[in-house]
């Protein structure tokens, strides 16, 4: 699927910011990932950071193939759009818990960091050209 020049910087954007933030995973904000794994999850330091640490290398992966695998980035957007559906239930948890962390101290910060997350999807969807290539298999 062809994609603009736009769609091109938005989707290595976006490719960056998920390396940087796994990478975050894995060192200097693992303690704060550790705030978003979802409190009905097992409780076990181990485990938490087994979720923080396994989800990082996830991140970096989608980041780098977002970035260099051009020829699959419609399947590397879809894979990141369900990605961040399957992370999306950890922000929920970080709200309905209470949780600070990244800055997101008030009940009001952790609601509006909901919101974001279909943002995310919609940027990993467009900027690879996935929804444009869904409407033309559907016949759209």
């Amino acid at each position: 699927m062809k994609t603009n020049l736009i769609q091109n910087i938005l989707r290595i954007t976006l490719g960056v910011f998920m390396v940087v933030a796994g990478v975050g995973h894995l060192t200097f904000q693992r303690d704060e990932f550790q705030a978003q794994v979802p409190r009905w999850l097992p409780s076990d330091p181990r485990f938490m950071d087994f979720v923080v640490l396994s989800s990082g290398v996830v991140e970096i992966g989608l980041g780098l193939a977002m970035i260099f695998w051009t020829k699959q980035k419609v399947k590397t957007g879809i894979a990141l759009a369900i990605f961040y559906v399957l992370v999306f239930p950890g922000n929920i948890s970080q709200y309905t818990s209470g949780i600070d962390a990244f800055g997101l101290d008030t009940d009001q910060k952790r609601l509006i960091r909901l919101f974001f997350q279909p943002v995310l999807i919609l940027w990993a969807l467009w900027s690879t050209g996935a929804i444009p290539f869904r409407k033309k298999r559907l016949g759209n």
